[in-house]
């Protein structure tokens, strides 16, 4: 206490210096730019304040989109304590410690707020240490991760917290932060409209680092003088990003690739893909592209067209660029030129829609197996007929479990090799009501 009341107090000159994106932080939700859909008047987490109800979240969503500060106004107008570490820096003894004072707090009638960075870092275990004092609402949890939650937390913390989705900063909430930097130092950029449409592109979305880059041009900037776009670039040694999301952003890109592919234009399709190439992008990251569109838009109409894409991939591997690039642009073409299906793609999400809304239904006993006398009791495995012992071998037994009955998800269209399958399937479809007394 005495530290705080002798402690010398800090010029204004000196307070100025932090930065920008530090002093230009939101006070309220209401001013957080970019994230409407969570922050606006009807957003999310205005509508939980409102309603006096703040639940555990998970924040998901790219660096400087505001992850942090908004987690510290909610715990400011929600009237919650605010603790906050990283799960960079942070082990089993530091959780303790912030439970334990979070206990304490809730003894004196105050909840805790516990806002934890990085929390796809904490392994299994350390994830699973939240659970309780979520659960006895010892801590209202929010943890903040670039990493799809799906993949990196445990599914019963995830049970327990609703997924927040931040979103990239688009290009005008990225000019309006440079507005209000602007008012802040009480001087305009010294760019040229184009300069400073650079360096919008240059921070890709991300706020913090839209606001550090007009940082870096105020300190280089000499009395009246005025970059342009190849001076920017000099200044602050960052390439502006090889698309224009204005114009032909990647997104848009990728998005002409794949429809000239699902389209059966290769023409376009090479156009597009070259474009890519020429701008500098990843081509494994194209190679991982075609990939999908031969599983989503070719399927079983040619199989080979998910061979050749791993291939072409794999080729690339091998040869580098800028041989490599000719195997994906083959693999491109084949594609376009392939008899298209998404038959596979529509089945496999119908399936898994059925195995969700119909719950943990046992299989039929007859193909389940028997390793225990008392299965064998409870009539597992009776009635199997081994398919291969049957004419055309093939039994036309049920498979479905009973409450569920027959299902048909997969209905392959009269193209490429699926016109094969389909025969296949209507013969053993017509084998099936036969042997069933249909």
């Amino acid at each position: 206490m005495s530290g705080d009341l002798f402690a010398p107090k800090v010029p204004d000159e000196v307070a100025n210096r932090r930065p920008l994106a530090d002093r230009l932080r939101p006070k309220t939700l209401g001013e957080v730019a970019g994230q409407a859909h969570l922050t606006g008047e009807d957003g999310v987490l205005r509508r939980m304040i409102a309603s006096g109800s703040l639940g555990s979240m998970i924040f998901w969503g790219p660096p400087g989109t505001g992850k942090t500060t908004v987690a510290r106004l909610l715990s400011g107008e929600a009237g919650l304590a605010f603790e906050q570490i990283s799960a960079i820096f942070s082990g089993v003894a530091d959780l303790k410690k912030v439970f334990e004072a979070a206990r304490l707090r809730r003894m004196d009638g105050r909840q805790t707020l516990l806002f934890v960075d990085e929390i796809h870092r904490f392994n299994r275990a350390q994830q699973d240490s939240f659970l309780p004092v979520m659960e006895d609402g010892t801590v209202i949890l929010i943890g903040a991760t670039t990493e799809n939650p799906s993949f990196e937390l445990n599914a019963a913390l995830l049970s327990r917290a609703r997924v927040l989705t931040f979103r990239s900063h688009d290009e005008d909430s990225l000019r309006e932060l440079l507005g209000r930097a602007e008012e802040v130092e009480k001087r305009p950029l010294p760019l040229d409209e184009g300069a400073r449409e650079a360096l919008v592109r240059m921070a890709d979305g991300d706020g913090r680092a839209v606001l550090t880059l007009a940082e870096e041009v105020w300190r280089a900037a000499r009395p009246d003088e005025v970059f342009d776009t190849a001076a920017l670039t000099e200044i602050v040694q960052r390439r502006a990003p090889v698309y224009d999301k204005a114009q032909d952003g990647h997104y848009n890109l990728i998005s002409a690739l794949h429809k000239s592919v699902r389209g059966s234009d290769p023409d376009a399709a090479l156009y597009y893909l070259a474009r890519m190439f020429d701008a500098g992008e990843d081509p494994l990251y194209l190679g991982r592209r075609l990939v999908r569109m031969a599983v989503e838009d070719i399927g079983l109409a040619d199989p080979q067209a998910l061979v050749i894409c791993n291939a072409a991939k794999d080729a690339y591997d091998y040869l580098g660029s800028p041989e490599g690039e000719l195997a994906l642009a083959q693999a491109c073409v084949y594609l376009a030129s392939a008899p298209k299906s998404n038959a596979v793609y529509t089945a496999f999400k119908a399936a898994t829609r059925a195995a969700k809304e119909n719950g943990s239904l046992l299989p039929p006993k007859h193909i389940l197996n028997a390793p225990t006398k008392l299965m064998k009791g409870e009539g597992y495995g009776d009635g199997y007929r081994y398919d291969h012992d049957e004419p055309d071998a093939f039994s036309g037994q049920d498979y479905f479990p009973e409450k569920m009955g027959r299902q048909v998800f997969y209905d392959p269209p009269e193209r490429g090799f699926e016109r094969e399958i389909r025969k296949r399937l209507d013969w053993w479809a017509k084998l099936r009501k036969e042997r069933n007394g249909g």
